[in-house]
């Protein structure tokens, strides 16, 4: 599996991207990523198995900050997470 981070600038944002090229995650799986009350439990690309906790963790310190969150994904194809931060936030 490939992983890549990248970040930029732009109206007035930092956009932090971290992408893979793993097995996805499916439509029904993503609305439920960010919900505590909601477990997901899916094995990875290499049968790693987790329970979400990381990216709750990771949805609390963005909002703490002033920040999004978000997810795009194709089964098959890999994932996408974008975190936006205003600028003054950095």
């Amino acid at each position: 599996m490939n992983l890549r981070i990248d970040a930029s600038l732009a109206n007035g944002k930092w956009i932090i991207r971290v992408r893979d090229n793993g097995i996805g995650i499916p439509d029904q799986n993503i609305e439920r990523l960010f919900q505590i009350d909601k477990s997901i439990v899916t094995p990875g690309t290499q049968n790693e198995k987790g329970a979400g906790l990381g990216l709750l963790l990771c949805k609390e310190f963005v909002d703490k900050m002033g920040g999004t969150i978000s997810v795009q994904s194709k089964q098959g194809f890999g994932t996408t997470f974008s975190i936006e931060f205003p600028v003054d936030i950095l």
